[in-house]
This record gives C-alpha cells, structure tokens and sequence, in this order.
C-alpha cells in the first residue's frame, strides 16, 4: 500500500504506463539496450552478418487477409474475376485493380508477387506465420522479423526503439523468446505522437528526479535481498526512460511537425498517417516499424468493402514510395505490403458477393531496398486458384526479407529450453527479385 501510494502522488496511471511500458519494449533491460547475448555474440564474431541491400523496413500489415484478385493478381475475363477492372501502370504488363490509380504511377518502383502461398488458413495462425515463419504453438512463442533484425543488427538511434508497430496492438509482432527488451513499442493513433511521455505541468524536472530516488531508496531493500541483475535494470531503465521524456528525438513521433501539404498527401487516414509516421521514425534510426491496416476479412460484401478498403492504401503507399524516392531513402528502406492469406476465387453469393480464406494462393508486394521493381514474380492459374509458377512460400518470403537485411539464415539461436531457431525457419530467399 505504501508502495501505491507513492507512485500515486508520483504521476498518473499513464506515466506509469509509459515508463513500464519503456522499461519492457522501448528501452531493454540493460544500460546498454542493444547489447544482448545475442548482440554480444556478434561482436565476437560469432554471427556472420551478410552485405545488406536494405537499412530499414516499412511493413504494411493487410490484416484479416487481402483479396489477391481484387487487388494485384487481376483476372481480366475470368468469372473469379468478378466486377472488378484492372488497370494499367507506368511498369509494362503490370496490372492493378481499379482502385489503385495513384499506385499505378508508382508500379516501376515495385515487385509484385503473385504465387504467395500459406498453409495456416486461419487469422490467429496465418498472421503468427506470416510474421514469423514458424507455426503457432502453445509451448512457444518465436520472434517476428524485426525482433530478429534489431537482435543480430542493433540499435541506429539508442535513444529510440528498433522496432514500432503503428494501429496493431499486441496480436501483431513479438519479441518471442528473446529478451523483452526487444518487444516492439505498440503506437495505437500515429497522429497522436508517443502518448503519456511528458511530465504532468506541477511536476518540474528536479520534483521527477527525487521522486525517481525516493522510489529506488524504497526498493532498495528487496533489491538488496534477492541480487537479481533484472532488478538493477530495470531501475536503470528508469532513468533512460526519463531521458527520452526530455529528448528532442521524441519528435519523431509528432507528425504536426510536417507540413500540411505532407500531409495531405498521405491522407488523412490512419493507415496514410501511419505510413507518414513511419517514415519519419526510419529517417531517425528506427529499424523496423509496421503500420497494419484492418478490416481485410471479407466474407461479405467483398467488392463493396474493397472500394473503402483500396483508396487510403492507394493514397498512403503511394505518398510513401515517392516520398521516400525524393529524400534518397528508398534504396535503403524495404517497404513491404504483406497479409495473411488471399480471399477464394469462388464468390459467396449467398454472403453478398463474398470471399472467404484462401491460403493457398495470394499477392505480396516489395519495393526499395535492392528490390527491382516494375514487375511482377510468380503466376497463378487463369482463375487465380493454384501457382503455377515460382512459388513463394511464407517461409521464403521473410528470407527474401532478411537476405535484404543481411541477416544469416543458417545462423541458430537457442530458445530458453534449448530448441535452435533460425531467422526464417527453412525459407529460401529469392534473389531473383534483386
């Protein structure tokens, strides 16, 4: 109760929430955030880190799984094809749906691949393979891409997080078995900035500080008795998280700095926002960051929804490819449009002209990085049910990823029970998209 008490008087539930949440996912548990076992591992040489292509990644996240013939595996003339049209673009025999029209002037920029295929058909499993590489279990949890990527690569900016994950809350990326300091840093509204990360107006600089000592003489007791080396940490991670409060690289978080005419070009939604924001946090030193849009699950109503789900992806992906292209950071930034699964060729009458999951077949796209763009990899059937030619599994599509990234693919890290893990299970990348 004493303990209560205190951190009562000494802020809010969400300064509390701040700091906690610095301490686990922002910050890491040590001094030095990015100096992991792992990280310690490679500065003895001990991970073969590859030439990378790519810096950073901007992953698009097309949550409740994207149809692929509504959208970039267009069927002109098929009966799957239902009354969506498709569009040309500045790439020669690069189609899009209709409602792509500003992306269309982008498309030479881009790869699209059209023979994705999955085996995890549900939301919960597709999402955790696709992120992943490995199959949901209930006796592990393994680490998203950009978990991998700041474990073996680090911190650019140490005041920041290596890894963001912008309108996706806890059911997207994770930190899996390693260390929680690599848990990304969820943002729910990007035009919002960092929420909760300034000090309350009665509270000066001096009043934190010593209200910081008090809270660590009160700790020190059990501190003192258990000796445990998270404990000091996490006192240390306090005190950084009172250095980010005063930072100017907090900033990055705060869109209101870009013009309006920037931001009106994203529009104005918050997946644009979201794209808008996540530019910014790569242009500081953030590795990774992930901006998920929802509402893919189309079971009813497909071609309906698809008219309100395609134009702020239309709007924000295209702003973000250009304005990534004229600040010369497209080279080194991977942008990636990914989901879970496709939508069925077959379409539900009987559900207002729907499309249910459809793992087997579906569309991804890459731009920047290394990535040659202006053309499409992989090719389904005429009605869009099977591949039919170069295959890309889930597995292989994060390797591509990481290949970018110079991670090593054969490199194993040990769970905590002692299971070896790869970066992307047993994907091979493809390197004919570079």
């Amino acid at each position: 109760m004493r303990l209560r008490r205190y951190l009562n008087g000494f802020n809010s539930v969400a300064r509390r929430d701040f700091i906690s949440g610095a301490a686990k996912g922002l910050l890491g548990l040590t001094t030095v955030p990015w100096m992991t076992k792992f990280a310690q591992a490679q500065e003895a040489g001990k991970i073969p880190l590859a030439a990378a292509t790519a810096r950073n990644v901007i992953y698009c996240y097309m949550a409740g799984g994207m149809s692929h013939l509504d959208t970039f595996d267009l069927k002109p003339g098929a009966a799957t094809q239902g009354p969506m049209k498709a569009i040309k673009t500045n790439a020669d025999g690069v189609l899009v749906s209709q409602h792509f029209p500003l992306l269309a002037k982008h498309m030479d920029k881009v790869a699209v691949i059209n023979s994705m295929n999955s085996t995890q058909g549900a939301h919960a499993q597709g999402r955790y393979f696709m992120h992943t590489s490995y199959q949901l279990r209930g006796t592990i949890r393994h680490p998203s891409m950009g978990a991998w990527l700041e474990n073996m690569r680090g911190r650019v900016n140490t005041k920041l997080p290596a890894h963001v994950v912008v309108g996706g809350g806890a059911q997207m990326a994770t930190n899996g078995f390693f260390d929680a300091s690599l848990t990304p840093l969820p943002v729910g509204d990007p035009t919002s900035g960092l929420a909760n990360s300034q000090r309350v107006e009665h509270v000066t600089a001096e009043r934190f500080e010593h209200r910081i000592h008090r809270l660590e003489d009160m700790n020190k007791a059990f501190r003192d008795k258990f000796k445990a080396r998270e404990l000091d940490d996490y006192s240390k991670v306090y005190q950084e998280a009172m250095r980010l409060m005063d930072s100017k690289d907090l900033e990055s978080f705060d869109i209101d700095k870009e013009s309006q005419t920037v931001r009106d070009a994203y529009g104005s939604g918050r997946f644009g926002q979201g794209c808008l924001l996540a530019r910014r946090l790569v242009e500081r030193g953030v590795r990774f960051v992930e901006v998920v849009s929802g509402g893919w699950d189309t079971h009813s109503e497909n071609f309906d929804q698809m008219a309100d789900l395609c134009p702020p992806i239309d709007r924000g992906l295209s702003a973000l490819l250009a304005d990534l292209d004229a600040r010369g950071m497209l080279d080194e930034t991977l942008v990636i449009l990914a989901t879970e699964f496709g939508r069925t060729p077959d379409i539900v009458e009987d559900r207002s002209l729907g499309r249910n999951h459809y793992p087997r077949a579906f569309s991804c796209l890459m731009a920047g990085g290394g990535i040659k763009g202006g053309r499409t990899y992989g090719k389904t059937d005429a009605e869009g049910r099977e591949v039919i030619e170069d295959i890309v599994r889930v597995q292989d599509f994060n390797a591509t990823m990481a290949h970018a990234l110079g991670l090593p693919l054969e490199f194993k890290m040990y769970s905590p029970s002692g299971r070896p893990f790869t970066v992307a299970h047993d994907g091979k990348p493809v390197k004919a998209l570079f």
